[in-house]
């Protein structure tokens, strides 16, 4: 029996189009927020039809906010985007803006969250030798480190090996070899899991593993039982002896908290192997399916003491409610070091219920500290002011900016977004690519030969503001040289976007673009 005829499957395939939505959760609850919505907008309507004075009330409330929101710590976007809805509807713009900020419904999720973060900040400590080595090169990288473990638990290594695989195909081949060596225990956390060819192949594992004794955890993000899985499959994969959780599953109540979604790919091995990356659980990501054109994405995979802060990211998201002793257990199980591996290795994580903007920090910190060249692939250009700024300035101030793109889009109002950043970008200096083969979902920034990042964290605001993203920052590793090799492979794929192609953008990008755009913080 072949690899293909002997994955499991444990439901059927969830019913693509006007079936599937007749027949699953998402009608149901679509209609029963709607509803909720519609009620509201009722109710503003008739109080305003009955008191003509609402104007000058309006007037004066507008004003108020505006004050507001000038004075709030908001990114300067959002401010803007906020202060137009208000101008428009002010009343429901403010209940709105209100509704965002406190996280109504699930407060004592994101309190617990927090207060998880806090109990677990001193788990791992950080190799005073490794401090030593970076804290006079002039790299940085301990001023990054100073910075992100005021955040969190975010030591940086030595010792570690990184592995680059430049398509998801790659990373598939990996994941199984390791999961194969499982003795322990497996984490998964994934944004999609999608039942097909790629997850039949590791639930196939998986399920064994169970059997050998190998603890087995596996979280996914609580919208694929809107559209990848059945409602409540974590139940089916119980059945199987594997531990599961849906992270924020969607009901029916109006709640600021689906915003925050658990975008991260973790995959921790007995605290020996790690993987990370934009890698998803689906065929597309392997290029089994092909939705895009070539789906074109990317991922590392650390061996060595690094590994520990992958095992304690996934732990905090498993437990909502603190159990010290579920982390002595699995953090005290000794790693592996690798004594011929150069470089360092600092695995990070961000979350949308702090005050930081972790991500956005590491990303302009590689801007700002670039000497000579940073090349990125992403697949969205959605930035604050503040990042467009990072990187109009490298490029103006004589650094070879490069950023690839998407050729073929898989959200049309994303895509039209990214193109409004383009006239702008262009004329500082930034080179940007389209990648024309297809999508590239790839997170990479690599700069100097010295320094890289490979994530979960994309260029666009739900990434930077509302979803839980991590990543793994590498300064000085082996596999540096093969990420910037892949960049220039890519490249050579890719089509280049100049004044005339801007001039000649299709109308319908423009005007999309422009009309999302007021809007695209909350986005």
């Amino acid at each position: 029996m072949d690899n293909e005829e002997r994955t499991v499957r444990l439901a059927k395939p969830v019913k693509k189009g006007l079936l599937r939505l007749l027949f699953s959760r998402f009608l149901v609850i679509g209609i029963l927020l709607v509803l909720q919505v519609a009620l509201l907008v009722m109710v503003y309507l008739q109080f305003r039809e009955k008191l003509p004075e609402l104007l000058y009330i309006q007037i004066i409330f507008s004003f108020g906010m505006i004050v507001f929101l000038f004075n709030s710590g908001m990114d300067s976007s959002a401010k803007l985007t906020w202060m137009l809805i208000i101008s428009i509807v002010p009343f429901a713009g403010a209940a709105m803006l209100l509704w965002t900020q406190s996280n109504i419904g699930h407060r004592m999720e994101s309190d617990a969250f927090r207060k998880q973060i806090e109990n677990t900040r001193t788990m791992l400590s950080q190799p005073e030798n490794v401090v030593k080595e970076i804290e006079h090169d002039g790299s940085g990288t301990d001023d990054l480190s100073r910075y992100l473990n005021h955040t969190g638990c975010f030591p940086v290594y030595d010792k570690t090996q990184v592995t680059y695989f430049p398509l998801g195909e790659k990373k598939f081949e990996a994941m199984l070899r390791e999961l194969e060596k499982a003795e322990k225990y497996i984490f998964m956390e994934y944004f999609i899991v999608e039942e097909g060819y790629m997850w039949g192949r590791i639930l196939d594992v998986l399920t064994r593993k169970v059997k050998e004794g190998v603890e087995v955890r596996v979280m996914y993000d609580g919208m694929c039982e809107m559209s990848t899985l059945p409602a409540s499959y974590f139940k089916l994969l119980e059945a199987q002896g594997i531990h599961a959780k849906a992270f924020s599953p969607i009901v029916p109540v109006v709640s600021s908290h689906y915003n925050y979604r658990d975008h991260r790919k973790i995959l921790v091995i007995d605290g020996k192997v790690a993987f990370n990356g934009g890698v998803n659980l689906a065929d597309e990501y392997i290029n089994r399916t092909v939705r895009f054109g070539h789906w074109k994405d990317t991922a590392v995979m650390l061996k060595g003491p690094a590994v520990r802060s992958f095992t304690l990211m996934f732990l905090q998201m498993w437990n909502l409610k603190p159990d010290t002793a579920d982390y002595d257990v699995w953090l005290s199980l000794p790693s592996v070091e690798m004594e011929d591996a150069k470089g360092y290795v600092m695995p990070y994580s961000d979350s949308p219920l702090d005050e930081y903007k972790a991500g956005e920090s590491v990303y302009m910190d590689m801007l700002n500290r670039a000497t000579d060249y940073v090349h990125i692939m992403s697949p969205y250009l959605i930035l604050d002011g503040e990042l467009e700024t990072a990187l109009c300035f490298a490029a103006q101030r004589g650094i070879d900016v490069k950023l690839i793109l998407p050729g073929i889009p898989d959200k049309k109002v994303a895509y039209s977004l990214a193109k409004t950043h383009y006239k702008t970008l262009h004329k500082a200096g930034v080179k940007i690519y389209e990648y024309t083969p297809g999508f590239v979902h790839a997170k990479v920034f690599v700069s100097d030969d010295m320094k890289a990042v490979v994530g979960t964290i994309n260029l666009d605001y739900r990434s930077l503001y509302h979803h839980f993203e991590c990543a793994t920052y590498m300064y000085r590793t082996d596999c540096i040289p093969e990420i910037e090799k892949d960049f220039q492979e890519t490249l050579a794929k890719c089509r280049r976007v100049t004044t005339e192609s801007i001039k000649k953008e299709k109308l319908s990008y423009k005007l999309i673009g422009g009309l999302a755009k007021m809007i695209s913080p909350l986005m």
